[in-house]
């Protein structure tokens, strides 16, 4: 009886709450220039179904070898993750320091530049960081 009526719930389930088509786009933009820096890959994905940008590069042997005097633990292949939000027809990176001086990385759809947003005291500063060759768009439906 038991099994007759959890049968029962989940059609009424089905019935009441059908399946929705999860819909979600990946931006993928790559073989990026920089403004200070030389690498030989360096690419951003954004998943805006999951709200995750993840950064793909690869220093050249000139930069790599510039950041490793300072820095040992410097990679000179390495990616991070960060999570991203939409505003105003704009993608952004959640902030990154303190209430008071914090940055982000900003996209716009459709554009191949890619903007640092850095924020001091309330006051606003966009600076460009990189120009994309290729920018692939994917939608997918499951």
């Amino acid at each position: 009886m038991k099994k007759n009526n959890f049968f029962k719930f989940v059609i009424i389930l089905f019935i009441l709450f059908p399946a929705q088509q999860l819909k979600s786009e990946v931006i993928i933009m790559s073989l990026c220039d920089d403004q200070q820096d030389e690498f030989i890959k360096n690419e951003y994905i954004l998943n805006l179904n999951e709200l995750i940008m993840t950064r793909n590069y690869i220093y050249k042997e000139k930069t790599y070898q510039k950041y490793r005097i300072t820095d040992l633990s410097v990679k000179k292949k390495n990616s991070y993750v960060r999570n991203i939000y939409e505003e105003n027809g704009k993608i952004l990176t959640h902030k990154h320091g303190y209430p008071q001086f914090y940055t982000q990385i900003l996209f716009e759809k459709g554009k191949q530049e890619i903007f640092m947003k850095t924020v001091l005291n309330d006051e606003v500063g966009i600076s460009k960081i990189s120009t994309c060759k290729k920018i692939d768009k994917f939608k997918n439906e499951s």
